[in-house]
């Protein structure tokens, strides 16, 4: 078939890619014929696999999966930006998660990645001013993913959350682009305050298992918070904190820890 202008400008190379994963995986396992077709195959597009999924996954006995889906494609075609940061996603999984062979699997399986396509939707509902139905999509998410993250949080593109259990992003974080963190963060408040209270954490931080984060503090860009470090006070770029509480051990090792994913702490780095 030849190929016209039309299609070479509708083009998605990720989602051809996806696709081709698909096919490939149904010849080695005819078995999963009908979760690759249902999820990847039957669709033509991302924004259409992604709004199936979390349609499928958070549906229950008190809204049907078809509503939830109606409310992901609309999301979807009134907010471009959210199929945009979905793919940077899906790419940062795959080439920042070293168990992560395919660009299919973070959307069949990494509840990671779901969990943040969830949000996205979520805080569109927000931001139009449907906070009950983001309230709804929050709370599927956490019991369905074990994934907390309050609607009006406000979270950049490429996003990785490895693993994602006992995840909680508060109301008024902030978290900027290609940002990693993995199991048992927390984003959080150090009280009952109203207010801003939530931390505001910069482009290409890595954040380690079980950090806690904690108060209307920033956390400045490409730095490092070692895993089970509790920080409650600023951290500058490019540094690398640890402990309880957390002080500065050192410069962050890179230029991008969250790309690099690097959490060795040593002498001065």
């Amino acid at each position: 078939m030849a190929v016209t202008e039309h299609s070479l400008a509708s083009f998605d190379p990720v989602w051809a890619r996806v696709a081709e994963e698909g096919q490939a995986a149904i010849k080695a396992e005819p078995i999963l014929g009908g979760l690759v077709h249902s999820s990847i195959l039957h669709h033509s597009t991302l924004e259409q696999a992604l709004a199936y999924r979390m349609s499928l996954k958070l549906a229950s006995g008190e809204m049907s999966e078809q509503i939830l889906r109606e409310i992901a494609d609309e999301a979807y075609a009134k907010s471009p930006e959210i199929a945009e940061s979905g793919r940077a996603d899906l790419v940062a999984v795959f080439e920042r998660d070293p168990a992560c062979h395919r660009l299919m699997q973070p959307i069949l399986y990494y509840k990671g990645f779901q969990a943040m396509q969830a949000y996205r939707v979520g805080h569109w509902l927000w931001t139009e001013g449907r906070k009950d139905l983001a309230y709804f999509v929050q709370a599927r998410v956490s019991a369905v993913f074990g994934v907390d993250i309050h609607p009006a949080a406000r979270i950049g593109k490429g996003i990785m959350i490895d693993h994602a259990h006992s995840i909680v992003i508060g109301e008024t974080a902030v978290v900027g682009d290609n940002v990693s963190m993995l199991h048992s963060v927390t984003l959080g408040g150090t009280g009952k305050e109203d207010d801003d209270r939530h931390p505001k954490i910069g482009d290409g931080v890595l954040i380690g298992a079980g950090a806690k984060v904690l108060g209307n503090i920033k956390i400045g860009k490409c730095s490092r918070i070692a895993a089970g470090s509790v920080v409650l006070q600023e951290v500058p770029p490019c540094k690398t904190v640890a402990g309880v509480p957390a002080k500065i051990v050192g410069e962050a090792g890179c230029s991008q820890p969250s790309v690099s994913m690097n959490q060795i702490l040593k002498s001065g780095a």
